[in-house]
């Protein structure tokens, strides 16, 4: 099995990343003893040494809170999770890097797509703008490109730390521009702990699972660095299926998103088009039921709707045939709605800061 971490290929089984990659699974303790809906709901998967920094949790002592956004593009619901994790992990007492990665999606992405790092930064604003208006603020984010001296002399300093069979080994090729991008995203999990900044502590990151290479290369630079770091932690989620079967919601497919810009209206009429897990006649899906784990309705009210008991009637109702797909795109395409028009409000106030934030 190989991942591609730039790909927009959903992962179908997500087992091999346990079987493969020796990514461990979630422990019901931590499952059950952080109240979130991305633990209760299954969408934390795994994890790769966070038991520490769990503990750090329950005894109220610091952790590192980092993880970023490229902005290659508009965001998306499928981004929104990282963000409410991110503001969870906040709220549980992190010292907080959430890293703007506008070089990263300048260097690592075609032309056709970011021809210019005005581009990059373009979209930064509009990113950033959207994170802000989902509770961030501004003392806990940072732009790559408007970063300190140290973060780059570091960047530079683990650049000696990975060899060319390394990176061809985790990532299958030696594309130049995405290489420098790596560099930067490993200063980014790793930074916090220089002495200039936090020290060394615990840290985690929130990834995709289709992330868990870079995760992999930046544990295994930071035991050869010559500093006294903790081994980063990450949690790997799944990510929000696409609205089309077979795909992710991924900016390089916009046909398969769902953006924070859209209007409600538009969003609403996405939700209609999705795909679900029906059957071909009423008659049959009274009968036999619907299939909610493949439907995309139900994943994307999975991933954002705060009402657990709903949900699990829904599910219900679903497989006992009770309800329709079409009265699921209803409720969904009524809460996408209102989401985004009180998310539109919100964004009225951000967008000046998200300018000055990136522009200086």
């Amino acid at each position: 099995m190989s991942i591609d971490p730039w790909g927009s290929e959903i992962i179908e089984d997500y087992e091999r990343i346990f079987v493969d990659f020796g990514v461990k699974r979630i422990p019901e303790y931590i499952r059950t003893g952080l109240k979130h809906i991305s633990f209760e709901r299954g969408i934390v998967i795994g994890h790769r040494d966070f038991e520490k920094v769990y503990q750090r949790i329950v005894s109220g002592r610091a952790f590192i809170n980092m993880t970023g956004i490229a902005t290659s593009g508009e965001l998306h619901f499928g981004h929104k999770m990282i963000i409410d994790i991110f503001k969870f992990f906040k709220d549980c007492g992190g010292r907080n890097y959430f890293a703007i990665c506008d070089i990263d999606a300048y260097v690592s992405r075609p032309d056709s797509r970011i021809p210019s790092l005005k581009v990059a930064k373009k979209y930064a604003v509009e990113n950033l703008s959207h994170a802000l208006a989902l509770g961030l603020d501004e003392k806990d984010v940072y732009v790559q490109s408007r970063k300190e001296r140290r973060y780059y002399e570091f960047a530079f300093e683990l650049s000696k730390k990975i060899t060319e069979s390394t990176f061809r080994a985790i990532y299958g090729h030696l594309d130049i521009g995405k290489v420098a991008a790596n560099l930067l995203q490993y200063a980014d999990i790793l930074h916090p702990q220089l002495p200039e900044y936090e020290g060394k502590m615990p840290s985690v990151t929130v990834i995709a699972a289709e992330q868990d290479p870079h995760i992999r290369a930046v544990r295994d630079i930071a035991a050869r660095l010559p500093y006294d770091f903790e081994l980063p932690s990450a949690l790997i989620i799944v990510h929000l299926p696409g609205l089309k079967a077979g795909r992710k919601m991924s900016k390089s497919e916009p046909e398969t998103c769902i953006f924070l810009r859209d209007p409600p209206e538009v969003a609403a009429r996405k939700i209609m088009n999705a795909f679900t897990g029906g059957q071909p006649t009423v008659e049959e899906q009274r009968r036999l039921g619907g299939k909610p784990e493949i439907c995309r309705v139900y994943e994307f009210l999975k991933f954002n709707h705060p009402d657990s008991a709903m949900l699990r009637k829904m599910y219900e109702n679903c497989i006992s045939g009770r309800i329709l797909c079409g009265e699921c795109k209803l409720l969904a395409a009524e809460f996408v709605k209102q989401f985004l028009e009180r998310h539109r409000e919100r964004l009225k106030d951000t967008v000046e800061l998200a300018e000055r934030i990136v522009y200086g």
